[in-house]
């Protein structure tokens, strides 16, 4: 199959952002509903609304909400709605709970050796294509009960409607790039926040009701439904599991061997064509080049849950393909993993186990000498992968001066390079605690929110602890989740361009009442991307210890220019540097102010302003330190 390349990349170029199918569109009217009559099959008393509407549309949150509870009323034994939260403008959040015998207690669920899936849908809300098949999920379970075997052990917990506020935000134009249904959701919150990029910082409201809830459930298996934008191919259903470093090798070896490619024969049997990989191509402009790797930092949700030691699945269908094929394809792969769990439901639960106990041992050895990484990114690894695409031509674009992509729909199946592996690019010894000073109460709230255990010291303690010296950072300009994070924004954090934190060790002060976090817990990992400043989701990156880059004293030109003569006299060595800086760099030597600074940070003065001191101490050991539980 290699060799069909050369005969269908007519050009070189790049990737536009709409398919031949969007650009062809003569107006800028929304998509308009087929001419045909809606004739929907099934049962009608019990079609979802969007089954009624043949997919045309989708309900809106009331409608949405009154299916739910009609379904509830009529199967309350195996059927409850919980709230778990209130988005910003007022809305319930709610969970739909399924059990077969009417067990919807977690804590009885897990001691029954019974397994927890839990669907997260609209998330983002133009992307609600979960929610209508978890409807429709949920009827064949509990009401036509075609689908009542995949209760047989496990249950089903899903979240309809994730992101309200943004779901009742609806309209025909907020995806250019989607092929209906007629009015959908918008993609951020009440306050135009990304939720899917506010897992490990939990700004918003939406995000602390989930992980209040994430814990009550604390599911086996976690799956986040979307929608994707990008290039044109056949597949209208692709997954990707994730099997990075921070995933325990028993539970990557069980999602490579078993669920991965489970999920996808089972997709492909029903009716779809599936993806066991998210298509992200390597470069935009030129499809051929291959698939690159997919980065899941801990602001993603499948990318967080790999903190809580939970295996997790990021579902995309394939915007181009209409609501009905991507509605239908999205109910297979859920009913293929609940058919899944059901089967291997105890190989599961052992694996989320051993995960819990890996997670509470990260801290237990002594003088850390466990390494974790942090930041990844690409390796120069790729592995051969059978990409079914479609042929395309390429031109130069008369409107936007960039090469077009222009996609027909024969087929291309062609083997492509597929960016594979991993490249921990930062990694840090595990210490056996963290010490937060009591006064960066918002860096402790977060951790407080994620039901991180922590202890507080009883009385002021100085000691001896590890902790960084941070410098070279830059921010981002434009705002990023209402932010501005030294890393840049989607791209990959890369310690070595956004500034560096040099491991030292310093003798520190901290107050009564700083928090103590031991790292012999089961939500270690969360400490330590909260904590650690390469992190890629840490609250450094995120800009919750700004200040400590801020001079906060000064000296006066009339007080260095006359020690600057003193310092020169004492030091001809600082002498000589400080010319040859002059003489060396014109930007230097024509900014008086930098002149007099040279000076002034190689003073005691300088030193005490602590400028890029982290206020985190890291500690091998807890004694001395004076804690209570």
């Amino acid at each position: 199959m290699n060799g069909g390349l050369l005969l269908v990349v007519l050009g070189l170029g790049g990737l536009s952002v709409a398919s031949a199918q969007t650009v062809s569109e003569a107006s800028l009217q929304p998509r308009a509903a087929s001419s045909a009559p809606c004739v929907p099959g099934g049962d009608a008393s019990w079609l979802t609304p969007a089954e009624k509407s043949c997919y045309a549309t989708t309900p809106d949150y009331a409608e949405t909400i009154s299916y739910l509870a009609r379904v509830q009323s009529a199967a309350p034994g195996q059927v409850k709605i919980e709230q778990f939260g209130k988005t910003g403008e007022g809305r319930d959040l709610d969970v739909v709970i399924v059990s077969r015998d009417g067990v919807f207690d977690p804590a009885a669920i897990h001691a029954a050796k019974r397994p927890i899936v839990l669907v997260q849908n609209s998330i983002h809300a133009g992307e609600m294509d979960g929610k209508d098949a978890c409807l429709a999920l949920l009827r064949d379970m509990v009401i036509s009960k075609t689908k009542a075997n995949l209760l047989e052990r496990a249950v089903f917990v899903f979240i309809p409607i994730y992101n309200a506020d943004g779901h009742e935000r609806r309209s025909a134009y907020n995806r250019i790039n989607q092929d209906g249904p007629a009015e959908m959701g918008w993609r951020g919150n009440g306050t135009n926040l990304n939720l899917n990029r506010d897992y490990l910082k939990l700004d918003t409201p939406e995000a602390r009701a989930f992980n209040t809830m994430f814990h009550r459930w604390l599911p086996d298996f976690f799956v986040d439904d979307h929608v994707t934008d990008g290039a044109d191919y056949q597949y209208d259903v692709t997954f990707t599991i994730d099997d990075g470093p921070n995933v325990p090798r028993a539970t990557a070896k069980w999602v490579d061997e078993v669920a991965t490619p489970t999920l996808e024969k089972y997709v492909d049997a029903h009716g779809h064509l599936a993806s066991p990989t998210y298509i992200n191509f390597v470069n935009d402009n030129d499809p051929a080049e291959g698939l690159g790797f997919n980065d899941d930092p801990p602001r993603f949700s499948t990318g967080y849950v790999i903190l809580e030691g939970r295996p997790g699945m990021l579902v995309e269908l394939h915007m181009l393909k209409d609501y009905k094929t991507r509605v239908t394809g999205n109910y297979e792969i859920l009913a293929g993993l609940m058919e899944l769990m059901n089967r291997d439901a105890e190989k599961v639960i052992a694996l989320n186990a051993a995960a819990d106990k890996e997670a509470e041992e990260l801290g237990a050895h002594p003088l850390g000498n466990v390494m974790y990484p942090l930041a990844l990114g690409w390796s120069g690894e790729t592995t051969p992968f059978l990409f079914r695409g479609y042929k395309y031509t390429r031109e130069l674009s008369a409107i936007s001066g960039a090469m077009r992509v222009e996609y027909s729909h024969e087929p291309w199946n062609v083997s492509l390079p597929f960016q594979t592996g991993f490249k921990v690019k930062a990694e840090t010894k595990v210490p056996a605690a963290y010490i937060v000073p009591a006064q960066w109460t918002k860096v402790i709230d977060v951790l407080a929110a994620h039901q991180v255990e922590m202890e507080r010291t009883t009385a002021a303690w100085t000691g001896e602890v590890e902790t960084y010296q941070c410098g070279g950072m830059t921010w981002q300009g434009p705002p990023f989740e209402g932010r501005h994070p030294t890393f840049n924004g989607e791209a990959m954090h890369d310690p070595g361009k956004f500034g560096s934190c040099v491991l030292v060790k310093e003798k520190m002060s901290f107050p009564a009442g700083s928090a103590v976090v031991r790292l012999n817990q089961r939500l270690s990992k969360v400490a330590l991307e909260w904590l650690e400043p390469a992190a890629p989701d840490s609250a450094l990156q995120w800009g919750f210890f700004d200040s400590i880059f801020e001079q906060k004293e000064y000296g006066e030109a009339y007080v260095l220019e006359s020690l600057a003569r003193e310092m020169m006299a004492k030091d001809p060595k600082l002498k000589a540097e400080f010319e040859k800086k002059v003489a060396s760099d014109p930007a230097f030597a024509g900014n008086s102010y930098a002149r007099l600074e040279f000076f002034y940070e190689r003073t005691p003065w300088y030193a005490a302003n602590r400028v890029g001191q982290y206020p985190v101490g890291r500690l091998l050991s807890l004694d001395g330190v004076p804690v209570a539980r």
